[in-house]
């Protein structure tokens, strides 16, 4: 199967032609509507069909384009007998809380029968993010692309690409994920893994009956294409890599980097990255591998397996005669499995491009300092869900995850709707601790009570307060890199390191000039990672490991930013089709 590329031009036309603008006479941003019908599908790969659930019958789900400035309109109506939300990952949502769109957080799920309309306007960014479901282990099946173009006139700070390709990774199960996370929180054990990476939906040829199921980027020679990678898989960091091609890095998470040139990629779920391929001066009389396959920190099982695609050359009466599937095929090498000194080399070439006209506003003073520890746990065994069993977790109990120590229990209604009316009592509480209540050696020996608390409790932070966050992993069951997650924010990677986060000794050597700005960054296995950001944005806000196991487990929780003194500081109230629970 191949794919449609597509131009800057093309899309600049296709989306007046939508709304019915003619270009000379548009506004500088426009009102863009687009409507998901959720609805199953059968789809086949593997040589398994089954019915999954869909946005629009498209898997993955449908491209989003829109520039910066726009609003967007998306009217969601759910067609299937599961509950339903989507995430716009990455998205501000300045004073738009309620279209952010993690159930239980900022609205009630979708019910079967009903809709809503997600209502927000991109405020200062521009490039490459992306949607997906944000309820149990729907978003395996429910994700595509959100492409936020610069304002129109304004160029990209590096070399205008030819064409733009979106390259997507994601897991496909034969089973139903639904029913994979389910047992796994009956039992208390691990989940089942997935049956192949894809790419754009594909697993490509390297698995069982799959050949024909393979995405191929077809290009010319002496050309520059723009790749806009996500990580869509639900539990599982990736290298990737192109054979013999170099790729030039460019823009992490809709923010501009400081370009440098690798020959592999390392994207953790939840993250994008823009990269630069310069394709060969001439024909090269060969195609060319794209692999993807997973970095592994953790002890659990993992899906150990390589998904590809291929790369390509078109060609003309003056290249080979030779078909296609004669040409050579050369395949690039990717990093060991557990290679965390090529992800921390990759991160560490990551800065902001920190110019006059994209400037890196770190927060030079600190108003909050606050120290999380992110890890994994136990449960005691839950009698009464089991049939008296013995739990599948590490000596008879449950897996559970936490940060500092506490395990998030999720509501039964929202935590915005609550806050706004003035509703908590019952829901959640406002004590979430600072740092963790009992210190300890948190990268050292296992400890022998690996039992975590439980609750929903939540932070207060005044609007406008600079926070300083350290998140450090723990080695409780094991160190583990951890992709952390916050909604409603951008923040800047002052620092990071392996071992215990050292307060008189690490500080000195953050990055207060030009750290990468990210929503979602990886926390190094057995380390830390320290980052800042400034609470301009009145609302619930979720933050979470987007380890999509570790998110059931409970490895997540949320921030109350409260309302500012003027008028444009405060949460918009609720729009009146906002689910009810």
């Amino acid at each position: 199967m191949g794919v449609a590329l597509f131009s800057f031009n093309r899309l600049f036309v296709l989306s007046f032609i939508t709304l019915g603008l003619i270009p000379q006479l548009a506004p500088a941003s426009i009102t863009r509507h687009y409507k998901f019908d959720v609805q199953l599908q059968n789809v086949t790969r593997l040589c398994h069909t089954k019915s999954i659930v869909t946005i629009n019958g498209q898997f993955p789900g449908p491209r989003i384009v829109a520039r910066e400035g726009d609003r967007l309109l998306i009217k969601v109506v759910n067609h299937v007998r599961s509950n339903i939300s989507i995430h716009w990952h990455g998205i501000r949502q300045l004073r738009t809380g309620w279209a952010d769109g993690p159930a239980y957080i900022t609205q009630c799920p979708i019910q079967t029968g009903n809709s809503y309309v997600y209502n927000f306007t991109i405020v200062g960014q521009r490039g490459t993010l992306w949607w997906h479901a944000h309820i149990s282990w729907l978003r395996s099946t429910i994700y595509g692309p959100l492409i936020i173009l610069p304002e129109r006139g304004v160029p990209y700070p590096f070399t205008k690409p030819y064409k733009e390709v979106p390259i997507i990774f994601g897991e496909w199960w034969n089973a139903d994920p639904e029913a994979v996370i389910n047992q796994t929180l009956q039992t208390g054990g691990g989940p089942n893994v997935s049956d192949a990476y894809t790419i754009n939906g594909l697993p490509g040829p390297l698995y069982n009956c799959s050949a024909k199921d393979t995405f191929k980027l077809k290009v010319q020679a002496g050309k520059t294409y723009l790749l806009r990678l996500i990580n869509a898989a639900l539990n599982d960091e990736l290298f990737f890599s192109i054979a013999n091609h170099t790729l030039k890095v460019v823009e992490t998470d809709a923010v501009y980097v400081k370009p440098f040139e690798t020959n592999t990629i390392l994207i953790a779920p939840g993250q994008t990255t823009n990269v630069l391929l310069k394709t060969k001066p001439n024909y090269p009389n060969a195609t060319f591998f794209m692999t993807a396959r997973p970095y592994v920190t953790g002890l659990g099982t993992f899906d150990n397996s390589t998904l590809a695609g291929i790369l390509e050359y078109e060609t003309t009466t003056l290249h080979s005669t030779l078909p296609m599937n004669k040409l050579p095929l050369h395949k690039p090498i990717l990093p060991v499995l557990n290679d965390t000194t090529f992800a921390t080399k990759f991160s560490n070439n990551l800065r902001s491009l920190n110019t006059p006209q994209f400037p890196a506003n770190v927060p030079q003073k600190v108003d909050k300092h606050l120290f999380f520890t992110i890890g994994l746990g136990t449960n005691p065994c839950s009698q009464q869900n089991h049939n008296n069993q013995t739990c599948r977790g590490p000596n008879g109990t449950m897996f559970a995850a936490s940060i500092n120590n506490i395990s998030f229990t999720m509501p039964n209604t929202a935590l915005l709707q609550s806050h706004f009316f003035g509703q908590s009592n019952g829901v959640y509480s406002l004590n979430f601790p600072i740092s963790p209540l009992i210190p300890f050696n948190y990268t050292g020996a296992q400890l022998n009570n690996t039992n975590v608390g439980n609750g929903t409790k939540l932070m207060v932070l005044p609007f406008n307060t600079s926070v300083e966050l350290v998140l450090q992993d723990t080695s409780i069951l094991g160190a583990e890199s951890h992709p952390l997650h916050l909604h409603g924010f951008n923040f800047f990677v002052v620092g990071q390191g392996f071992g215990n986060f050292d307060q008189n000794k690490d500080p000195r050597k953050f990055n207060l000039i030009d750290p990468v700005e990210r929503n979602t960054v990886g926390v190094p296995s057995g380390g830390w990672v320290a980052i800042r950001f400034l609470a301009d944005n009145p609302g619930v806000w979720f933050m979470h490991c987007h380890l999509e196991i570790h998110t059931s487990w409970g490895l997540k929780m949320a921030w109350v930013v409260l309302d500012g003194k003027l008028s444009n500081q405060k949460l918009l109230p609720p729009p009146l089709d906002l689910p009810k629970c």
